[in-house]
């Protein structure tokens, strides 16, 4: 039988709760097992656990679906995908910095309907659905609505672009400047948690060149829920491109502009 988008919703936010706990237990553990991946990338136990059970519950509730995780592989479906990054910042992770999060996306002909952004340690956690906007709590407080912010030029935008040795990677780092000269304030925040400030407002631009489809499922149908606007720094929409680019949409073209120089 099918599921309806709220049913499938319900489900990212039980896989959201099997993740926290698995995440959290493993957290600065004195035995955590941390290797190096053939991308120099690094993963650890709690990664690898993470992503297994995940695939299990979704085998056990959703057996038609298919799986694309960081960890253990997968690629571009047609029909249903979940697309997972057990621990998006990993190396925050096994450094103990508390800066980290479980993405899980449910991807329909490749377009994330669904998403789920889980960061235990900072007690937060924001969530979508297509057509139904955007959500974020803070501890114990009740869900609120996330709204992007209505900043109408790049010139007073706070923006970040990750680290600059990603941009290194594709010799960018001039359009990284550029887009960051352009702007207010600048942060060099990594990873999920910028994205998640642009759907709350706190934030107003971010890019970055080199990322997979998992680091930005979740983050692409939070972003545009909550208003916002989430491409390739090309401007193609969606997440199979290896870049990304969020907004609050009104400055969308403009850091565009900047991108393509």
């Amino acid at each position: 039988m099918p599921f309806s988008l709220d049913q499938d919703l319900r489900l990212a936010l039980e896989l959201a709760d099997a993740a926290d706990a698995i995440t959290t237990a493993r957290f600065r553990s004195t035995d955590l097992d941390v290797r190096q991946k053939a991308d120099d990338s690094e993963v650890t136990d709690a990664d690898l656990a993470c992503e297994r059970r995940l695939r299990e519950l979704v085998a056990e509730r959703r057996p038609g679906d298919t799986v694309y995780g960081e960890e253990y592989g997968g690629e571009r479906q047609p029909g249903r995908c979940w697309i997972i990054d057990p621990i998006d910042g990993t190396g925050n992770y096994f450094r103990g910095v508390p800066i980290w999060a479980t993405l899980i996306a449910l991807a329909v002909d490749g377009v994330p309907v669904a998403g789920v952004v889980s960061a235990p340690l900072l007690c937060r956690r924001w969530w979508a659905a297509e057509g139904s906007g955007a959500v974020g709590v803070f501890g114990q407080g009740a869900p609120e609505p996330l709204h992007v912010s209505t900043v109408g030029s790049i010139a007073d935008a706070f923006a970040s672009v990750g680290s600059l040795d990603q941009w290194d990677l594709v010799d960018a780092r001039d359009r990284a400047i550029d887009l960051l000269d352009a702007t207010h304030r600048q942060r060099m925040f990594g990873d999920f948690l910028p994205y998640m400030l642009v759907a709350d407002g706190s934030m107003d631009v971010v890019a970055e060149p080199d990322l997979k489809p998992y680091d930005m499922a979740a983050l692409d149908v939070i972003v545009r829920e909550a208003g916002g606007r989430f491409s390739a720094m090309d401007g193609t929409p969606g997440i199979w491109s290896g870049t990304a680019l969020a907004t609050n949409g009104r400055l969308h073209e403009a850091a565009l502009g900047i991108l393509s120089n």
